[in-house]
């Protein structure tokens, strides 16, 4: 539990404790959305915990945050927070307004409210959660402390979402490690970055390329030093997060939204990629076409991109297209399957998946 009275460091915590849960703090007002998108997208949580105001009730954010999630593919539980400042009645109102967004949807699939009023409910809400399409739902008062302990209890025995055989599976193949950070350290040669290692294995002194650069190219480096949760490590398996020390790179060439991978991979850098996308519930009225500008999010990349081909004229709500995006600044590195979000200001427009890169040396015949 937390407690700031007496706060403890965080090796402390790792040596007393018999399992370690990271929380990601994403941001609730619209004016950071993209914030909050970027963190689901990069960060790749297990879960999704969605946060309700219970006197406020269910508001655009609630409803934006609830389908970034579902769209993603992350598992969602609903925490119904304040429960001590409002009424019996308003409560009520905010569980009928959130059970209706489960069961009929928002542009993305239905589910079904579980309540959690007990230790058995939960014990069985955390065995079935994944694989029945259900969203948990416990109310609680950080004040009073109702349901803290049932909140504590469904966290400790929440699995994660990667099995360990999916972990020693996944662990086998070549090294993707997305970068979602960048720490500049002054004193030595050495550049840190964070990040996400979604494949293979790294141990400390291992050689990979990193990239794209500016111009599409992936250059060489080692790995000198590798830290999760602020103790050092002598190696990093598919999953989980790490900071790496870097050598042979100047920090001014590296960015949020590249990657490490293994030599064997032979990366190539892109500009151009089709998708398969549909548009949110919010825009009924705001069709898209040919032409239209967006900001793109395919995990750790973000980048303004252009549609420049479509097998529509006009993209409406309810419908599914077919596009080809291209980055408007630089080359990226995408894989096919990836799931993407793209916004227009402070909205999220839509959603979709890759279904095929062209490399940077590759020109779509389409267009």
């Amino acid at each position: 539990s937390m407690n700031y009275k007496n706060c403890r460091t965080a090796n402390e915590i790792c040596d007393r404790s018999t399992k370690i849960i990271t929380f990601i703090d994403l941001a609730g007002h619209k004016k950071y959305m993209k914030t909050t998108v970027f963190g689901l997208a990069a960060l790749h949580p297990d879960f999704a915990m969605l946060c309700v105001d219970a006197p406020t009730g269910i508001v655009d954010t609630t409803r934006e945050h609830l389908s970034l999630a579902i769209t993603l593919g992350l598992p969602v539980f609903v925490i119904i927070n304040k429960i001590d400042a409002c009424s019996e009645v308003t409560i009520q109102q905010t569980i009928e307004c959130l059970t209706s967004l489960l069961k009929h949807g928002d542009g993305f699939v239905q589910f079904k409210p579980y309540f959690i009023q007990n230790e058995g409910d939960l014990i069985k809400a955390a065995d079935i959660f994944v694989e029945k399409n259900i969203c948990p739902i416990l109310p609680v008062s950080c004040v009073t402390g109702q349901n803290i302990d049932l909140l504590k209890k469904f966290l400790n025995i929440l699995p994660p979402r990667l099995s360990s055989s999916e972990q020693e599976i996944l662990s086998q193949l070549p090294v993707e490690y997305r970068i979602d950070h960048i720490y500049t350290n002054n004193t030595s040669n050495e550049v840190v970055v964070g990040g996400t290692l979604r494949s293979g294995t790294i141990h400390e002194g291992d050689s990979f390329l990193v990239g794209p650069m500016s111009d599409g190219r992936f250059v060489p480096t080692k790995v000198a030093t590798i830290e999760r949760y602020r103790v050092p490590r002598r190696i990093v398996r598919a999953g989980q997060a790490a900071s790496l020390s870097l050598l042979d790179i100047e920090s001014s060439r590296l960015r949020k939204g590249m990657v490490l991978v293994s030599p064997a991979v032979n990366p190539e850098a892109c500009y151009e990629f089709v998708a398969e996308i549909s548009l949110t519930m919010h825009h009924t009225n705001t069709p898209i076409h040919k032409g239209f500008e967006t900001t793109v999010q395919i995990e750790n990349i973000r980048q303004t991109a252009v549609i420049i081909d479509m097998n529509i004229d006009e993209l409406y709500a309810n419908e599914k297209a077919i596009v080809t995006f291209r980055f408007k600044t630089r080359c990226e590195y995408v894989l096919e399957d990836a799931r993407l979000i793209f916004r227009s200001g402070q909205q999220t427009k839509g959603n979709g998946r890759v279904i095929k890169v062209f490399s940077q040396n590759q020109q779509n015949t389409t267009t």
